[in-house]
C-alpha cells in the first residue's frame, strides 16, 4: 500500500539469505549498487544505460504531475517513481506506450537499441493472460529487458497451478477446486466453509470485497456467477485460511535473496472480522486511510522467519521466476504457513512494500532500480 501519494509526486519532481551474485550477475553498470554496505546509496550508475520504457497508455504520467491530485498519482506511482529513479541515476529513459501493438516495440528495439527494455506492461491486448507474449516477443529480438521471464509468468499467472506445483512439492496451500465459465459451481465435498472465491488469474485483489468471503452454497454459486460475468475469468474457489497476510519480496536470478517480510495490518477491524485484501483494501487510498490500513515489517519468531524465506524461495525457484517477485502467505495462529500466490513483476514504487523491503535490507530505492537493471542485465 501507497504510504503516501503525494510524497511520491515529490520524490519524482538485505538481509542476504544467498551469497553475493556472481560477476555473471552483477553488470559492471551496477558495481556500485551491489556494494556490501550497511546501507546501499547509488547516486548515479557507473555505466549510462539507454533505456526505455514500457508502459500501458492509460498510466502515462502527465508531464506536469502537480495537475493531478492523490488518488490519480497513486495509480500512476510506479510509472512516477521508476522514471524519475533511473533519471536520477543519470541513465538515458524514453518511454514507449503500448496497448496492443507489437510492431511499435520491434522499431523501439531496432532503431532506438536500448540497452535494456524496463518493463511495467500488466496486460496486453486488454487481457493479464498476454503480458508474457510481450516478453517472449522481447526474447525472439533478442532484447534484455527487466523483470520475469515468460515461464515464470505463466506458471504463476494462474493461482491453481501455481498452488498445485507447491502442493507437490510438500508446500502447504490451501485446499481449491476451479470452475470454468459458463459452469456452475458445485463444491466436493472435501472442501469445507468458509470458503473465498477469486479470479483465478486476475491480480490486484480484482473482484475481491467482503462477499467473496461464502460460507453457504447459495452464496459460492452467487459469487462464482459474478467473476465469471463481471471479471470475465474462470474462479478459483479456496478454504479460507484465517489469520496473518505476510510477504516476502525477493530478487534474483540463478541465485535469489530474500528481503525482510511485511505484514498487512487493518487497525480499524470490525469486532471478529476476517482479515480480506479486497480490491478497496488494496487500491482506495481514502479507505485504507478510514481503516487504518500499512504494510510494516512482519515481527516473528527466528524459526517462523526462517521457514518463511526458506520456503519462499522454494517456490520462486518452482515456478521459474526471475528478476523480482513477491510470494503471499498466510500464517495462522498457531504458527502453520499457507502459500496464497505469487506475483512476478510486483508493485515496485517508492514507498511500496517491496521498495520498503529493500530499504530494510539497506538498499535504497535508486539502488533497488539498478539492481533490477543488473538483473536483467545479466539474463
Amino acid at each position: 500500500m501507497n504510504k503516501d501519494a503525494a510524497a511520491t509526486v515529490a520524490a519524482a519532481s538485505a538481509v542476504r539469505d544467498e551469497p553475493q551474485p556472481s560477476e555473471a550477475e552483477q553488470d559492471p553498470a551496477t558495481a556500485n549498487a551491489e556494494a556490501t554496505t550497511p546501507a546501499r546509496t547509488v547516486k548515479q550508475a557507473s555505466k549510462k544505460l539507454r533505456i526505455t520504457l514500457l508502459i500501458h497508455p492509460d498510466f502515462v504520467p502527465p508531464e506536469d504531475l502537480a495537475t493531478i491530485d492523490a488518488a490519480e498519482a497513486h495509480r500512476v506511482k510506479t510509472e512516477i517513481s521508476i522514471p524519475a529513479a533511473l533519471k536520477a541515476l543519470g541513465h538515458e529513459v524514453t518511454q514507449l506506450a503500448v496497448r496492443d501493438e507489437l510492431a511499435e516495440v520491434r522499431r523501439a528495439v531496432e532503431e532506438g537499441k536500448p540497452d535494456i527494455i524496463f518493463n511495467l506492461l500488466e496486460e496486453f491486448h486488454g487481457s493479464v493472460l498476454m503480458d508474457h507474449h510481450v516478453v517472449s516477443y522481447l526474447e525472439l529480438l533478442r532484447a534484455k529487458y527487466t523483470g520475469c521471464g515468460p515461464r515464470g509468468l505463466v506458471l504463476a499467472r494462474d493461482k491453481a497451478l501455481s498452488k498445485a506445483i507447491a502442493a507437490h512439492h510438500r508446500i502447504r496451500a490451501p485446499g481449491f477446486v476451479v470452475f470454468k465459465r459458463g459452469r456452475t459451481a458445485r463444491r466436493p465435498r472435501r472442501l469445507a466453509f468458509p470458503l473465498i472465491v477469486k479470479s483465478l488469474t486476475a491480480d490486484s485483489s480484482l473482484g475481491i470485497s467482503r462477499a467473496s468471503l461464502v460460507r453457504d452454497d447459495e452464496h459460492l454459486i452467487e459469487r462464482v456467477r459474478f467473476i465469471h460475468e463481471r471479471i470475465h475469468s474462470d474462479a478459483i474457489v479456496e478454504e479460507f485460511v484465517a489469520g496473518r497476510e505476510v510477504y516476502v519480496s525477493l530478487l534474483g536470478n540463478d541465485r535469489v535473496t530474500a528481503l525482510p517480510p511485511n505484514e498487512l495490518l487493518v487497525e480499524k477491524q470490525g469486532p471478529g472480522d476476517d482479515l480480506i485484501v479486497t480490491e478497496k483494501l488494496k487500491h482506495d487510498i481514502r479507505y485504507q486511510a478510514e481503516r487504518g490500513v500499512s504494510v510494516v515489517p512482519a515481527e516473528l519468531t527466528p524459526d517462523t522467519r526462517a521457514r518463511l524465506l526458506h520456503q519462499s524461495k522454494r517456490i520462486y525457484k518452482l515456478l521459474q521466476l526471475d528478476g523480482y517477485a513477491r510470494i503471499d502467505w498466510r500464517l495462522r495462529e498457531d504458527g502453520e504457513l499457507y502459500f496464497l500466490e505469487a506475483n512476478p513483476n510486483p508493485e515496485i514504487a517508492r514507498g511500496e512494500e517491496f521498495a520498503d523491503s529493500a530499504q530494510a535490507a539497506g538498499l535504497d530505492y535508486e539502488a533497488l532500480v539498478q539492481r533490477i537493471l543488473a538483473l536483467g542485465l545479466a539474463r
